[in-house]
């Protein structure tokens, strides 16, 4: 059923998560996400699926304009491309 406004009846749940992601910069989205995702694949006790994620958000990281994130989160996408190759030999079959 959509709402009277015509907007849809997303556009409650939406505001709510523009006005709280507003306070924060891309960079600390991005490494939310990637805490998120990480714990996310945990339970399927996969070595070499972490280290994936892992060189994913370094790539991520590395490619944001420099201008939405703190250069920190540049040096952490580094980071994360060095450790997730690392990981990925290291894990088992």
């Amino acid at each position: 059923m959509a709402a009277k406004n015509g907007k849809g009846m997303f556009a409650l749940p939406l505001q709510l998560i523009d006005q709280f992601l507003i306070q924060y910069n891309v960079g600390q989205v991005l490494l939310l996400v990637f805490v998120l995702s990480v714990l996310a694949t945990l339970p399927l006790k996969s070595q070499r699926l972490i280290a994936l994620v892992t060189i994913a958000f370094g790539l991520v990281f590395l490619m944001t304009p420099a201008s939405l994130q703190s250069p920190a989160f540049l040096f952490l996408g580094i980071g994360l491309l060095v450790v997730g190759p690392m990981v990925y030999i290291t894990a088992n079959g």
